[in-house]
């Protein structure tokens, strides 16, 4: 027969939930516990957690709680069950979610392990789904479980919470340098990793804001909005007849880049004008047709557009190149109808030759102009002195050199006949005894032919009253008709200079020559929408670099 020791009288200390974390661990080494259960140095309690009551020194209470108290048979079987649960293998869980059901039904449990054993005594099973559902805390966070006996309502059980799972909750340990230097070089690399990676993603909304969605709404204008654009090519040279082909005909049409650089690089300005735009618009509707509506609004021309406007689409669709080492001149216009293009490059043709014409005729005018005046010129002249030499015969002898030459044989007659009757008269005179009537009519003779010679000899020399003397005439007249000779040779060399000026001219002439002629085409030319979109892209790129570069340097001449 045993003597019953006393029951010995336990206080739970309501607001310790670390003291309770430490009894609910599975296993757990009472150094442990104690290491949970010490509070830091210095620290203040929780703001949540409730004022402590104050405890009394533990010899007090042990003393107290051995004065006269001797264990019961039923405290010892109590140990003995507390034994069994401690080896049933519960969880932390399990144990505090015991602790929690029993002191909501009013038990004082001392561990977790009694309060399994004391609801297992009041036949209510801690585990059950409808006990942990009544534990649900209210609105305001608490958990709703009463206190038990005397104590006041503001005193709530904080019971042990849960850990998340991956947090190291262990007593912090002295690292090594090694270790302190890995960690911070491991920060750093993540720091490091982090901003690149901002970075990044920042570059990449850049991009995308100031390249690739540009890009995208441009590619979008070409494939879905732009307005096909059918365009008709071709090309023509210009010909010079001055070559050196033989055998006449077209054998000297040969082309020479040099000979027609001038004249292909003015066709190329005229067609590429204004005035070439006005004349085609009056012509076949240059305007109308790129106002009309069913055109994509960039590509569409206002109908109240002015002229500067309209020619600066004329330009974009018309595109003439001259190729200085061929002398051709390739041509190509784009509308919206590939008929209207065909109906433009014609006109545009026509217009070509009708200037290379103009050139030409130019040319021509200009030379043979001059020979034109210069030979009427030398027809005047030589009217002029033949009025002169006809004159000049009117007012004298019509045949001076005639005249003069019957005078002269006049004279040698009679000085002759002169020199016969001296001859004679000598004879006579020479005679012993000369016949005085022969010598008398041998003188009468000479004295006659003597007069007769003086006579014709001063008709070749002196004036006859208001007529100057045949000489005189006859020298007048001779000028006169040197004059009239030089004015012949002046109006041959005229009519030659014409007739080389004529030539000349004709070499100048130039012919515009179709090589290719301008058909309709069946497929669209324009917009080219790959081709146009990475150019697109290309430009947005290059301005988006441009702009950064810029920004980058102003950046860092700044902070300098």
């Amino acid at each position: 027969m045993t003597t019953k020791p006393k029951a010995r009288k336990f206080r739970i200390k309501r607001s310790a939930p670390h003291d309770e974390a430490a009894n609910s661990v599975p296993g757990g080494s009472a150094s442990q516990g104690a290491a949970l259960r010490a509070p830091a140095p210095n620290a203040a309690p929780p703001a949540s957690q409730p004022p402590r009551r104050p405890v009394a020194p533990a010899s007090a209470t042990a003393a107290t709680a051995r004065e006269g108290q001797v264990s019961s048979a039923n405290e010892m079987s109590a140990g003995a069950t507390i034994d069994e649960i401690r080896h049933e293998g519960l969880t932390g869980r399990q144990l505090r979610m015991a602790r929690r059901v029993a002191q909501k039904h009013g038990l004082a449990p001392t561990s977790d392990f009694d309060a399994v054993r004391l609801l297992r005594a009041k036949g209510i099973d801690p585990f059950q789904r409808a006990s942990i559902l009544e534990l649900v805390t209210p609105t305001d966070g608490r958990p709703a479980i009463q206190p038990a006996g005397n104590e006041p309502d503001s005193l709530f059980v904080q019971l042990p919470q849960t850990m998340p799972l991956g947090v190291p909750n262990l007593p912090a340990v002295e690292m090594s340098p090694a270790a302190k230097r890995s960690e911070e070089i491991t920060r750093i690399q993540k720091d490091i990793g982090s901003r690149r990676r901002k970075k990044l993603v920042l570059l990449l909304t850049r991009l995308l804001a100031f390249v690739m969605l540009p890009t995208l709404v441009a590619g979008w204008y070409y494939y879905v909005v732009a307005t096909p654009m059918y365009s008709t090519k071709s090309e023509f040279l210009i010909l010079s007849a001055d070559g050196g082909g033989g055998g006449g005909g077209l054998g000297g049409l040969i082309p020479s880049q040099f000979a027609t650089g001038q004249d292909a690089i003015a066709t190329q300005s005229y067609l590429l004008s204004k005035d070439a735009m006005l004349r085609l618009d009056a012509d076949v509707g240059f305007r109308d047709h790129f106002s009309q509506d069913w055109i994509d609004p960039i590509q569409r021309l206002d109908a109240d557009a002015s002229n500067e406007d309209a020619f600066k689409l004329y330009k974009k669709n018309v595109k003439i190149g001259y190729d200085p080492t061929e002398g051709v001149l390739r041509m190509e216009v784009a509308t919206a109808d590939p008929a209207v293009s065909a109906d433009f490059s014609e006109k545009l043709i026509e217009y070509a030759e009708e200037r290379v014409d103009e050139l030409s005729q130019e040319k021509r005018q200009d030379a043979v102009q001059v020979a034109i005046a210069g030979l009427e010129d030398a027809k005047f002249e030589r009217r002029e002195a033949q009025r002169r030499l006809v004159e000049m015969q009117e007012g004298s002898v019509l045949d001076p050199q005639g005249e003069i030459g019957n005078i002269r044989s006049l004279i040698s007659n009679v000085e002759l006949q002169l020199q016969e009757k001296q001859l004679g008269l000598n004879i006579q005179l020479n005679n012993a005894r000369p016949n005085a009537a022969r010598v008398e009519a041998l003188q009468s003779e000479i004295t006659v032919l003597s007069a007769e010679l003086a006579k014709q000899n001063a008709r070749l020399t002196q004036a006859a009253g208001d007529t100057t003397s045949l000489a005189s005439q006859t020298a007048d007249i001779q000028m006169a008709q040197a004059d009239l000779a030089t004015a012949d040779l002046v109006l041959q060399s005229a009519l030659e200079n014409k007739r080389q000026s004529t030539i000349e001219a004709n070499k100048q002439v130039r012919y515009l020559t179709v090589s290719v002629r301008p058909v309709a085409s069946q497929d669209a030319s324009y917009p080219r929408a790959f081709e146009n979109t990475i150019l697109a892209f290309l430009i947005f790129a290059g301005i988006y670099l441009m702009l950064s570069l810029t920004a980058s340097i102003l950046r860092e001449q700044v902070t300098s």
